[in-house]
């Protein structure tokens, strides 16, 4: 790799795991597009979609981890909800990345675009009441809880990410768990998402070392920033910055794929 293409690729990563440090997400939604066209916009040799997806989830791997880190010791840890989501979309992560393989490049991003497109609505919908929720009385169905992070880890792991995308707004939406938990509890179940992911991709050889690396480094520098400023802000603004996020990138990938 040239020097230019590897400032250009540890810029993809900082700036997405920045964001995905700050609003709780593993960062696939945002560098998933980021690495599909930015480089070809600046001439580089494009990405495949299974070369995007490798990327994508090794370097969640790590974001999550330095995410996670950042919020030790703030109590908004919720670890019966690790335990039941978490391994739930281990599960289905690793199910998901190692058989990606089986679709076409086409197919990768039409599940991306879908569960983009899922994830925004539900962003949209009514959160009332759900921050007013003592940390210490925060309960939730638990095996739905499983249910519903098995079937988003297979979506998941099919296109590299961890699913906190959609997992932010099934946690605020279907378990009323607060804005500041969801937040800092997703890191930690798309942390165990990501492993599965990784090892389905690495197993199948969809990873391409190189990039990634630069995108793990750029990662553990970014997303423990992200997450110290998303500490301070308002959960109402966090929220606003991840649904808009997702729904440009949804647009951005409908439009390519008709």
């Amino acid at each position: 790799m040239s020097i230019d293409f590897i400032i250009v690729i540890f810029l993809i990563g900082f700036v997405g795991s920045f964001i995905s440090g700050m609003v709780g997400i593993g960062g696939s939604i945002i560098k998933y597009p980021m690495l599909l066209y930015i480089p070809v916009m600046l001439g580089y040799t494009a990405f495949s979609a299974h070369e995007v997806s490798g990327i994508s989830a090794i370097q969640v791997f790590f974001a999550t981890i330095a995410g996670v880190w950042a919020y030790r010791g703030s109590g908004y840890l919720n670890k019966t909800l690790i335990a039941y989501m978490g391994g739930a979309i281990l599960v289905g992560s690793f199910i998901g990345g190692y058989g990606s393989t089986m679709l076409t490049e086409q197919g990768i991003n039409i599940v991306y675009a879908a569960l983009a497109t899922i994830a925004v609505v539900m962003m949209f919908m009514p959160k009332k009441g759900v921050d007013d929720i003592p940390l210490d009385q925060v309960t939730f169905n638990k095996w739905l809880a499983a249910g519903l992070a098995f079937a988003v880890g297979i979506a998941a792991g099919i296109v590299g990410a961890a699913g906190a995308f959609i997992l932010v707004p099934i946690m605020l939406i279907v378990l009323k768990i607060p804005t500041r938990m969801t937040i800092a509890t997703s890191l930690a179940i798309t942390f165990l998402s990501s492993i599965g992911a990784t090892v389905g991709k690495i197993v199948t050889d969809q990873i391409l070392y190189g990039p990634a690396a630069v995108m793990v480094v750029a990662s553990i520098i970014a997303a423990p920033l992200g997450a110290k400023l998303g500490q301070k802000m308002n959960t109402n603004y966090l929220q606003w910055i991840l649904a808009l996020l997702i729904l440009g990138t949804a647009i951005k990938i409908w439009t390519d794929i008709l």
